[in-house]
């Protein structure tokens, strides 16, 4: 593989599945002597690529909490007797996708229909999240628990009974940022700008409801196909005169999209640029960092956030020293977040998952909180989706000379999927043209909690 930029190579490994479980299925039944199968389905390759060791250690980590040990350094390399409520545990494969949905759905494919994984851990990106949700419909008798996918008709159209999503999608993760770019920034006009697939056009979508909701009025999306190197054109199609413009650029194009934008259009302004949650990942903020202090961002977790569950959580990863760093990284806590729930459901069920439709209510009755679920508790909805909080934050310098970090501003408690109507099973799925800008009647419009965790004032 290309190893695409220094201080993300330690991330990126060669790909392939590592194939230690054999070939068949099984129903992962209840003798004590028979393993649950599981499969781990990530990116490896594209624009995505340098998060897959991050999303390895997320998930191995619940296994190591349960009595595994890492076969090395390289999370992907796997782990070694894993055992949940007296049940070994055998992860078959560790998948490796490219973030299309064709690749995704073979790796799935492989992973369930000929390592015969009982459980399916994954996908990393939007389109192979709806993709993998649809797969599901084909083998109701399996498990599929999304990895860090966050298009949001993964589960809000698509609706597989078997398919389940333990973090808030695209969408959630805008929550109360456009009301704050009207109240805090001052923004009118917004020009939004994001890779031309499902996840950016989710992250985006939510962004232009909240933002519409409050008066405020978007002139122009645009959106550079995912993997573009060269935005120069699409730089140039941002209006001049609008207040702010919207980012849902992800992976390493957003780094190429931040230094072009400057190159064209000089530095950036901090109130005139919000982004999704790459902005202020921790692995692609070492490269953008000083680019983007003062920047507006959201997402549901909080670099800042303190707390014993907190402490607790980045205390676990740290069988993993790489990782831990990133233990803010969705990448991270979003298959962290996968496992645990799966490994809890085993246990409720003392390890018999047989009766495959009892396993699946218990997934679905399934609630995290503590170190399962440090930056806010996690519960699903009707359709198997996450709700739970987000948070508004700002780059800031490091301390020190260290590189820069996140402040949080602000939380949204528990964000639902739907969006007070704004998104329905019944509404256009986010896309190019859709949500259409107009006034929403958001839950939480007027209701931001501040949050200052250096001071201990945090909302709650």
């Amino acid at each position: 593989m290309i190893l695409l930029v220094p201080a993300l190579a330690l991330f990126i490994v060669a790909c392939g599945g590592d194939d230690d479980g054999g070939g068949g299925g099984d129903d992962g039944g209840g003798s004590s002597d028979e393993p649950i199968k599981i499969g781990f389905l990530s990116t490896c390759e594209g624009a995505f690529g340098a998060f897959y060791e991050a999303t390895a250690g997320g998930f191995n980590v619940p296994l190591i909490q349960r009595g595994a040990e890492p076969v090395s350094d390289t999370p992907s390399d796997g782990v070694e007797g894993a055992e949940i409520a007296g049940r070994p545990v055998e992860v078959v494969g560790y998948g490796c996708s490219d973030e299309t949905p064709e690749v995704a759905v073979n790796e799935a494919r492989r992973l369930v229909e000929q390592e015969g994984a009982d459980i399916l851990v994954g996908p990393l990106s939007g389109d192979e999240g709806i993709a993998i949700a649809n797969y599901a419909k084909e083998q109701p008798d399996k498990t599929f628990v999304n990895g860090a996918a966050g298009a949001q008709d993964a589960t809000l159209k698509v609706q597989a009974p078997n398919f389940f999503r333990f973090h808030t999608d695209g969408a959630q993760w805008s929550a109360g940022v456009g009301e704050y770019a009207v109240e805090e920034l001052g923004w009118k006009r917004a020009a939004v700008i994001g890779d031309d697939y499902s996840f950016a056009q989710t992250s985006a979508g939510g962004f232009i409801a909240d933002f519409c909701a409050n008066g405020g009025e978007v002139v122009k999306r645009i959106w550079p196909s995912l993997g573009e190197t060269d935005y120069s054109s699409f730089i140039a199609q941002i209006p001049d005169n609008i207040d702010g413009i919207y980012t849902a650029i992800g992976g390493e194009g957003l780094i190429s999209f931040i230094n072009q934008y400057i190159e064209q259009k000089g530095p950036i302004e901090p109130d005139e640029m919000i982004g999704n949650l790459f902005v202020d990942d921790p692995i692609v903020l070492k490269e953008i960092g000083e680019e983007v202090v003062g920047v507006t961002v959201s997402g549901n977790t909080a670099a800042d956030a303190t707390g014993p569950d907190v402490e607790e959580y980045l205390d676990r990863l740290s069988v993993y020293p790489e990782v831990a760093e990133a233990g803010a990284s969705v990448f991270v806590y979003h298959y962290y977040g996968a496992m645990e729930a799966v490994a809890k459901a085993i246990e409720q069920l003392d390890g018999d998952i047989s009766d495959v439709e009892k396993f699946h209510e218990t997934l679905a009755n399934m609630e995290l909180t503590g170190p399962e679920a440090p930056y806010g508790d996690v519960r699903l909805d009707e359709n198997r989706q996450a709700i739970s909080d987000n948070y508004i934050k700002q780059v800031v310098p490091g301390e020190g000379g260290k590189p820069p970090t996140v402040k949080t501003i602000a939380r949204v408690p528990q964000v639902d999927q739907q969006f007070g109507g704004a998104f329905t099973p019944d509404t256009p799925s986010p896309d190019r043209k859709n949500p259409e800008c107009k006034d929403y009647d958001l839950p939480w419009e007027g209701k931001l909690e501040p949050v200052d965790f250096e001071s201990g004032e945090s909302g709650e």
